[in-house]
């Protein structure tokens, strides 16, 4: 009785290790996720909005730049005849100017990326949904971006994108 007893306990344990081992396979799918976010026709009005955003900030660069350009020019060409208390100011005030015209610009990159941000999510939203429904339909444990994923070796994957295109009704 108690060899019999082992004999079932040890079939209920490889069964269970075998159903567990069953359950491991998980299914792997990669995407090119930026592609299908340039495929969007809602890219087109985001880069319109961008490129008039950037304009305005590339116009407000121009006006201080002309007019380090212009303090520049003007003190260089008086600057044989200017007193050294004269010249110490010019100079601390191109000094300024230049400081100014920096953080401007990098105000400009910072304010130019997060409006980038702002109006793109959306977008990535969209996609990642998109991504994540078609993933749960068929049944993937995980999706890899394939434009970012530098892994060496990995296991076959399948392509998701034909299908999210599918979802996104793209062509």
């Amino acid at each position: 009785m108690k060899k019999l007893f082992k004999v079932a306990l040890i079939a209920g344990c490889m069964i269970l290790l075998m159903g567990n081992f069953a359950k491991a396979q998980t299914k792997i799918g990669h995407i090119a996720f930026d592609q299908v976010v340039g495929l969007l026709p809602e890219l087109a009005t985001v880069k319109t909005q961008l490129a008039a955003y950037q304009k305005t900030w590339s116009d407000q660069l121009g006006t201080l730049n002309t007019e380090y350009q212009n303090k520049l020019n003007d003190y260089q060409s008086k600057q044989a005849t200017m007193t050294d208390a004269v010249k110490s100011l010019k100079q601390a005030e191109l000094t300024d100017l230049g400081k100014r015209f920096q953080e401007q610009q990098s105000n400009a990159q910072q304010q130019v990326d997060a409006k980038t941000n702002e109006l793109s999510k959306p977008l990535i939203d969209k996609v990642r949904a998109a991504v994540t429904a078609v993933a749960k339909e068929k049944g993937y444990a995980y999706v890899l971006n394939s434009t970012q994923t530098d892994l060496l070796v990995s296991p076959d994957a399948d392509d998701l994108m034909p299908a999210v295109k599918a979802k996104l009704g793209l062509k």
